[in-house]
């Protein structure tokens, strides 16, 4: 395939791509767009920075477009697990569309739900939601909110969704879209546990689309992946600075909770490395403040942890370190996909100390990866790599050796005292010996 103009989208939709720099589609594109634009269901496997948010926003609006329908109520919804991954959508649509009269509506939590209610009555085209906000809305907003004109849903990242804990209010939400709908739902892995809990309510005879599936290899072949093995978290950061010192553009540090994102913040301020911290808890205000500094240059690191990196899409950033390794390999593949996006090159970096070496280890078969080890100047680590060695059962002769050469316990001073003296023999047995038998016992008589 040639260009986007093979999918014979509108000039609107065609100026938008020349305007975003997009020229020749992503394999995920040449696949997802033509079965979308066929009308089927999709269950998706997207590796992150495949150009999947594009791949599904163009046939929407190319749908939307193609098919004008008066203004009555939302015509499209997509289902996302963060704020962060519904904002970067939104900015998608914002260049992508430019040159339409298509409205996009964001609902996340953060803001009041009341401060959403004006939006929510304009009836935008598309709306980008969280399940929990958007839930909230459908049961305490009234009419504000409508989903029966509903003709398209997109679940993004329906893993990360359940992983969050969202599956009752996606599914909740499902039921209360207008059917018949076209679905179309985006998962990291379609091995999932729980995914076909999603599956099974929410699409119809789904056309199934894989690409080279992400677990192989650690996912995208434009990411260098690398062990750094560490003897603790001083020699860490120690690592973390020197690499950072090297970086060639923005860096994204991943933590796995929040004190541990705000310690190695500051600690990174304090070595005078301009940085900033991201975590679940921040509220939207402080969170946008954060990621506008980011995104400007202004700060070059970011720590972060999972929740608060998801949907991130920073094409300055071109490396990617892993402090605290991830939970699974399901996260390294998220966590490492913040690099290397679309066609760019990152590199992809664990810290690894003996605590992290059995995770590490197993993301790695996990995913057949097979990460380059490095050692930084100075900053060699005395742990070798590999789990710590069992020790080995006892046999039988070592265990009876050892025992033999253990001292004899000490005699007792009462046996000593009576060594070479004849032993008397207790009353009992005199009088047994003697024939005496004690009297038997009268019986009990009970009281009356």
């Amino acid at each position: 395939m040639s260009g986007f103009d093979d999918f014979k989208l509108t000039a609107p939709l065609l100026r938008g791509l020349e305007r975003a720099g997009f020229v020749t589609p992503t394999p995920m594109q040449q696949q997802v767009i033509p079965a979308a634009q066929a009308g089927a269901d999709l269950l998706v496997s997207a590796a992150t920075g495949s150009g999947k948010t594009a791949a599904f926003l163009l046939p929407l609006m190319q749908r939307l477009l193609a098919h004008p329908a008066p203004r009555s109520a939302t015509r499209a919804l997509i289902l996302v697990p963060t704020r962060e991954l519904a904002q970067q959508i939104e900015r998608h649509f914002l260049l992508l569309g430019s040159y339409t009269r298509l409205q996009i509506g964001v609902i996340t939590g953060g803001p009041p739900r009341s401060h959403q209610l004006p939006l929510l009555r304009k009836n935008p085209d598309i709306i980008v939601a969280t399940p929990g906000r958007l839930l909230d809305h459908l049961h305490n907003s009234g009419n504000a909110l409508s989903l029966r004109d509903l003709e398209m849903l997109v679940l993004d990242e329906a893993d990360r969704m359940l992983d969050l804990g969202f599956a009752d209010d996606v599914l909740a939400i499902v039921n209360r879209c207008h059917t018949p709908r076209q679905t179309w739902l985006f998962s990291a892995t379609l091995h999932h546990r729980r995914l076909r809990e999603l599956i099974d309510p929410a699409l119809h005879q789904p056309q199934v689309i894989t690409l080279d599936s992400p677990r192989h290899g650690g996912g995208h072949p434009d990411i260098t992946h690398q062990y750094i093995l560490s003897d603790s978290d001083a020699q860490k950061l120690q690592q973390l600075r020197w690499l950072l010192g090297e970086a060639d553009g923005q860096c994204l540090v991943f933590v796995n909770q929040r004190i541990r994102a705000e310690s190695l913040g500051q600690q990174l301020r304090d070595n005078n490395v301009r940085s900033g911290v991201l975590h679940g808890e921040l509220d939207q205000r402080e969170r946008n403040r954060i990621m506008g500094l980011f995104q400007r240059g202004v700060i070059a690191t970011l720590v972060a942890t999972d929740v608060a990196a998801r949907g991130l899409d920073i094409p300055a950033v071109r490396l990617v370190v892993n402090f605290d390794p991830p939970r699974s390999g399901d996260d390294y593949l998220h966590r490492t996909g913040r690099t290397g996006r679309a066609g760019a090159t990152g590199v992809a970096i664990s810290l690894i100390a003996a605590a992290d070496w059995n995770r590490a280890d197993s993301i790695a078969r996990y995913l057949a990866l097979t990460p380059e080890f490095r050692a930084l100047p100075g900053l060699k680590a005395q742990f070798k790599g590999g789990a710590k060695p069992k020790s080995k059962p006892k046999s039988n002769t070592v265990a009876q050796i050892k025992q033999a050469d253990k001292p004899r316990v000490k005699d007792r001073w009462r046996d000593r005292k009576q060594i070479g003296k004849r032993r008397q023999p207790s009353a009992t047995a005199v009088n047994t010996e003697a024939g005496w038998q004690p009297p038997p016992k009268s019986p009990r008589t009970e009281p009356r």
